[in-house]
């Protein structure tokens, strides 16, 4: 009973881990670095909008996380040696499912945006979606960068 309270415990604290590892990439979104300097301003008209998907994070938190928490999930596991080999599986597992749960719990909804601009040049940009930010075919926009990173933006 005790160890289950302890692993369910410590799923919940790797979901919060996890849950502010999440970046925002949507298109009103500026990172420190980015912020008060000059962006390069283009013009232009969507000629295709696409829904695409944006893959989460996969970075080494995930798979730490599961594999400690696996691994004292799976020495709580029988006893000797048989423990040291379910906390090694524990891990192993752990790791594994922390992993993917970090890239699904950050993977985001973003849309492919086609714009053709005003210089005849057709680019297509990608940025998440904003639930207040509706893009349509024919809508003039702008495109900014900084950095060589760019946003669709009315």
């Amino acid at each position: 009973m005790r160890n289950t309270q302890l692993l369910a415990a410590s799923f919940v604290a790797l979901s919060l881990v996890l849950g502010g590892c999440a970046s925002n990439l949507s298109g009103d979104t500026y990172s420190r670095d980015e912020a008060r300097k000059v962006q390069t301003v283009r013009l232009g008209t969507i000629e295709m909008l696409r829904p695409v998907k944006i893959e989460g994070t996969k970075t080494p938190i995930g798979a730490g996380a599961g594999a400690v928490i696996g691994g004292v999930g799976g020495s709580a596991v029988g006893g000797g040696r048989g423990a040291a080999v379910a906390a090694v599986i524990g891990a192993v597992a752990g790791g594994l499912l922390g992993a993917a749960t970090e890239e699904g719990m950050t993977r985001t909804q973003g849309v492919e945006i086609t714009v053709r601009e005003d210089d005849g040049t057709l680019r297509a940009y990608v940025q998440q979606v904003q639930q207040n930010e509706v893009f349509r075919v024919g809508e003039r926009v702008r495109i900014l960068t900084v950095d060589g990173t760019s946003r669709v933006a009315h």
